[in-house]
């Protein structure tokens, strides 16, 4: 498991990872007007982005999914392997693209279109370094369901994850609840909890499972059958 970045006295620290100058040029100007980021370098190829990430130590690598030398979605894979801390955020040109679905299952924690409004973008960035947040979570949800529901059924016979029970029972429903993309606020409302209860949930269930985050706990419930996509 990484440990979740505090932004407390320190800036977020951010790399840029797409092979257009241009579109990392515009990314900066945003993200540098803030002075809770800081950019502390630019990629232009899958195989840099990797490198750059083990020497800069960013706290959050904007991930463009396709970039020549490696493409983004094997950077993402590569950099989660590695055990690194970076939370990844992969840019996509469109919102239901199988290349986003792949780079939320290679670790990524989200992902944002090119167009992102740019205060859209600051946020996120700073949900993901949080490791606390869904970003846009109906969004994701909806990217998920299109493609689980593009896979093939689970076989009758397929051996759960034995991790699953090391849950509790209100840990499973606490992770079901998670998987329909409600926030803390909206979980402990539901169960009847305090917004540190259900912190605590989650952390334990991020453990258990071995997972890094909020998102990949939604895409491991889908992956897993706890939750099923609904109805095209």
């Amino acid at each position: 498991m990484t440990t979740q970045h505090s932004t407390e006295g320190t800036p977020i620290r951010v790399l840029l990872a797409d092979d257009q100058p241009l579109l990392r040029m515009g990314f900066r100007l945003i993200l540098e007007g803030e002075p809770d980021l800081e950019i502390v370098g630019e990629a232009s190829t899958g195989g840099e982005a990797v490198r750059m990430t083990t020497e800069l130590t960013p706290d959050v690598v904007l991930m463009d999914v396709r970039m020549p030398l490696g493409d983004g979605i094997e950077a993402t894979r590569q950099i989660t392997a590695s055990g690194s801390g970076a939370r990844i955020i992969i840019l996509t040109t469109f919102d239901l693209d199988e290349y986003a679905f792949a780079g939320l299952q290679a670790g990524a924690s989200a992902f944002l279109l090119k167009d992102v409004a740019p205060e859209e973008l600051v946020h996120a960035v700073r949900v993901v370094a949080s490791g606390d947040a869904v970003v846009a979570p109906r969004v994701t949800q909806r990217l998920l369901e299109t493609y689980v529901r593009s896979l093939p059924p689970a076989h009758p016979t397929r051996t759960p994850d034995r991790r699953l029970t090391e849950l509790t029972p209100r840990e499973r429903e606490v992770l079901e609840a998670i998987a329909e993309g409600l926030s803390n606020a909206e979980l402990a409302g539901r169960f009847f909890l305090s917004e540190a209860t259900i912190k605590t949930h989650v952390r334990r269930i991020l453990t258990k499972l071995d997972l890094r985050d909020r998102v990949q706990a939604v895409v491991y419930a889908y992956e897993n059958g706890i939750v099923v996509p609904g109805p095209a």
